[in-house]
């Protein structure tokens, strides 16, 4: 036991920010590694932490001794105890915030236990005629088990069993009593899958030339067996999932290991399906909308090898493989890879990071890649693999713009169907074909405003207006997730005219009804996607032609492929390029392109109707000729003139207080202390008010850092937000984003 360490580090379940030392007793020595759950003494009380460390001495006197190791599923692999570290520093968070987020909370609390059934079957060697016959007239029920149990080979869960043979548990016990039965509890796992449609096996699909050689590309990345990060810049339609199947199928060759991100939870039936039909029950599928049970239980086939590959949104990245070998991130340009709320991380930028200290090939996806990525293999960072057209001759959708101007001109209103886009949508409909309709933006109207008194319902907790959702009459704050009743009058005139003013998908959907009465039409958003199987349950009635209009916000913009989607519509193609946010022209560029390629995926050509009130705007122009270069070009000239990502890093500082005036002052105080830390050519903006001033009563100031190295900067601001150095004001909340996606 002398060379072994008898030390260990652990951080507890408090973000403190800070290692603890325990001595390690003597009949742990030889159990104790990186990674494990302890129970360790702290204070008068005793906590759970997790061994992030472990040394031969300590600069501290008289320590405590650790108590005990604490459960074996609930361990840490090292090499993401190492990742966490790299987390916390670069993103400014506690280390045990960091720490936490390696495991799935229902995992992480010890709670959960694996589900076991009771199986039975027949001893070896009996011969069920004889036994049979034993049975006679007087002991049917026995007679009806053994007959199931022949019938069925194997071994049958006995609770199946006495059911089908309609007997009872007792006739099963008499049976393994008088030892014609043999019976064991065995692990079952809960299947996140069950109910949804027959997956068929699939073979690898003949490539493309362009296929084959992106193909050469990942699998030389994975033959080096070290790092490497390939950008896959792919038009909609052009085969990347296949790709992404056959680098798997190699790296699987070569007995490691793969995860597979996806940004929307909407995409992940879809996609686990088709890597199902490839690779069986080698899938294992980690996302949100999983049971406690299911998660725990995808969770511990991974951690027991019993899976070898991962498929999931963001949290799916610390799958605790040890044989890491190939991370694929598709739609590596979606924003909801970034985590909203500590640790603040980008899931494509940490599976960069995890490729690299693993050795592992990471693949980025996309048919309109980040900025910061194409930048990347500009710079030589990344290698850079294209595929310029769709696979089996497919041609990309026709587009084309409306201008809303002349037919609001021409009806005296602004339509929200364009005259155009309804002639194609009955065109579709008398043809048996689908359309998909797309605003990003939910509920029924954006407003209830009175015209005689100008009274707009807002959220007197946010400084937003409530959107009305007319299906369920109420307003609701989509800030803080408040809801009134939607009110008949006014509130401040009492004025019954009061109505509502803007549009969201839950109003196409009610004027869409009225236009197509005989058509079959469902809504895709988070407000009608709220049951468990929700997203399955349409897609699956979409792919088999039971829905011909499909209505939805960005869940249906990218990622699906519905081979009788020849017509796609989008309604207001302007409606983000006017934030208060220098991304908002690369998202709405985007969005438009992922959106569109959803039609023509099959064998009849798609076209895409583009309703705006800006017709002219470059951005829109560069997304009807499906010119990413183009656009990347003019929009990174922009970027470097005004210094902003990916020309140099960014930081923001946001403050929370309930008073503004506190919030303020706090900003205030903050520059004051961090500008002198500062590399020269850093550059600060603000503190100033957030472009959305007060969300669930708090105040919000925002301070802007650009410029210089961003580990400097972290190694600058994270003492200020964490742990005992951490700046303090008075009731009000900090915290830092690095890398922010958005400003608002």
């Amino acid at each position: 036991m002398a060379d072994l360490p008898s030390i260990a580090k652990v951080v507890v379940n408090l973000a403190l920010d800070r290692e603890f030392d325990y001595r390690i007793p003597e009949r742990l020595r030889g159990q104790l590694r990186v990674g494990c759950r302890v129970w360790v003494p702290f204070g008068r009380s005793s906590r759970i932490g997790y061994v992030v460390g472990v040394a031969e001495k300590s600069t501290w006197p008289d320590l405590k001794e650790l108590m005990r190791i604490e459960g074996e599923q609930e361990q840490i692999p090292e090499n993401l105890i190492t990742l966490a570290r790299w987390i916390a520093d670069y993103y400014c968070c506690a280390h045990e915030q960091a720490v936490r987020a390696m495991l799935p909370a229902v995992v992480r609390h010890g709670k959960m236990k694996p589900r076991q059934h009771l199986f039975a079957w027949l001893r070896p060697g009996v011969d069920v005629a004889a036994e049979l016959e034993k049975c006679g007239a007087r002991a049917k029920k026995r007679a009806a088990v053994l007959q199931v149990l022949a019938r069925h080979g194997g071994a049958c869960e006995a609770g199946w069993l006495t059911r089908e043979a309609e007997a009872t548990p007792a006739i099963l016990n008499t049976l393994v009593k008088a030892g014609i039965v043999l019976t064991e509890h065995r692990v079952v796992d809960r299947d996140p899958n069950a109910g949804g449609d027959i997956v068929l096996p699939t073979r690898p699909l003949e490539l493309t030339p362009e296929q084959t050689t992106a193909l050469a590309r990942i699998t030389a990345a994975l033959d080096r067996r070290g790092p490497g990060v390939i950008l896959l810049h792919g038009v909609t339609g052009s085969g990347k999932t296949e790709v992404y199947l056959q680098a798997i199928a190699r790296c699987l060759e070569q007995g490691r290991e793969a995860i597979v991100l996806v940004p929307e939870i909407a995409l992940t039936p879809q996609t686990v399906e088709r890597f199902r039909s490839r690779f069986g029950d080698r899938i294992s599928v980690l996302h949100s909308h999983l049971s406690d049970g299911e998660r725990f239980d995808e969770w511990t086939r991974i951690r027991n090898g019993r899976a070898q590959i991962a498929v999931g949104a963001r949290s799916a990245l610390f799958a605790p493989f040890q044989k890491l070998g190939l991370v694929v991130v598709d739609e590596e340009h979606e924003t909801t890879y970034k985590q909203d709320e500590a640790p603040r991380y980008n899931a494509r930028d940490v599976a960069v990071v995890r490729g690299k200290f693993e050795g592992a090939t990471v693949l980025l996806g996309t048919a309109t890649p980040s900025l910061e990525s194409f930048y990347n293999c500009q710079l030589g960072k990344y290698e850079l693999a294209r595929l310029s057209s769709r696979v089996d001759h497919q041609l990309m959708p026709a587009m084309e713009l409306v201008d809303q101007r002349a037919e609001a001109s021409q009806k005296g209103g602004a339509p929200l169907f364009s005259r155009r886009l309804m002639q194609l949508i009955r065109e579709r409909l008398d043809n048996g074909e689908q359309t998909i309709l797309f605003l990003n933006r939910r509920g029924f109207a954006t407003q209830m405003i009175c015209q005689k008194c100008g009274f707009v319902a807002t959220c007197e907790h946010c400084s937003a207006a409530y959107t009305y959702h007319k299906q369920a009459a109420h307003l609701a704050c989509h800030l803080c997730g408040a809801t009134i009743r939607a009110p008949e009058a006014c509130p401040q005139c009492r004025d019954p005219e009061i109505r509502d003013a803007g549009t969201g998908t839950e109003k196409i959907e009610t004027i869409a009804a009225k236009l197509f009465p005989k058509a079959a039409i469902a809504r895709m958003d988070s407000d009608s996607m709220t049951a468990k199987h929700a997203h399955r349950d349409t897609l699956s009635a979409f792919r088999s032609g039971k829905i011909q209009i499909l209505i939805g916000t960005q869940m249906i913009a990218k990622g699906l492929h519905f081979p009788k989607v020849t017509l796609v519509g989008i309604m207001a193609a302007d409606m983000g390029l006017h934030l208060p946010d220098f991304r908002a022209g690369e998202r709405t560029f985007q969005l438009l392109v992922q959106v569109a390629g959803r039609a023509g995926r099959g064998d009849l050509p798609g076209r895409v109707i583009v309703q705006t009130y800006t017709p002219f705007h470059p951005v829109l122009q560069f997304a009807m000729r499906q010119d990413y270069d183009a656009f990347y070009r003019e929009e990174l000239t922009t970027r470097q003139a005004l210094n902003f990502p990916p020309a140099a890093h960014m930081a923001a500082v946001h403050f929370r207080a309930p008073s503004e005036m506190v919030a303020s002052a706090a900003a205030e105080a903050f520059v004051a202390r961090i500008k002198p830390q500062l590399d020269p050519g850093v550059e600060l903006f603000g503190p100033m008010p957030a472009p959305i001033a007060k969300v669930r009563n708090q105040y919000r100031y925002q301070l802007m850092i650009r410029g210089g190295s961003i580990l400097r900067l972290g190694q600058t601001l994270r003492p200020l937000v964490t742990g005992a150095t951490a700046f303090r004001h008075e009731d009000v909340e900090i915290h830092v984003d690095i890398d922010p996606q958005s400003l608002l």
